[in-house]
C-alpha cells in the first residue's frame, strides 16, 4: 500500500565506522582539544565565522566525524580572536595551525 510518503536514510553519525587517526594525532599535539565544552564562545567572537561559517567548535567536531575541514580551514584569518576569549584556555590558534598542517 502506498500511504503518500517514503522512507529516507538515516542521517545519524555512526563514529564506529569514522577514521579517528588524524583526530587521535591532532590530540597528541593538543591535548587541549580534550576540554573543550563547545560552549561556541570562539564562534561568537569569530569575524570569518558570519560569512564563512568557520569556528573552532566545528572544526573539531568535523575532525571528530571524520569530515573534510580544508575549507574552513582556508577562511580562517588567524586573527586569535577565538584564543582569548575561550573559557577553557586552549590555544586554539595552535589548533587551527596544527589543523593546517595535516588537513591541507
Amino acid at each position: 500500500m502506498d500511504f503518500g510518503f517514503g522512507l529516507s536514510p538515516s542521517s545519524a553519525v555512526t563514529l564506529d565506522r569514522v577514521d579517528l587517526s588524524l583526530y587521535r594525532k591532532l590530540e597528541e599535539l593538543n591535548p587541549d582539544i580534550r576540554t573543550c565544552i563547545a560552549c561556541g564562545s570562539c564562534s561568537a567572537t569569530c569575524m570569518a565565522a558570519e560569512y564563512s561559517g568557520m569556528s573552532v567548535r566545528k572544526l573539531i567536531l568535523n575532525i571528530q566525524r571524520g569530515a573534510d575541514v580544508s575549507k574552513m580551514l582556508s577562511c580562517c584569518m588567524l586573527c586569535g580572536k577565538c584564543t582569548m576569549v575561550c573559557p577553557r584556555g586552549i590555544n586554539t590558534r595552535k589548533v587551527i595551525l596544527d589543523c593546517c598542517r595535516y588537513f591541507k
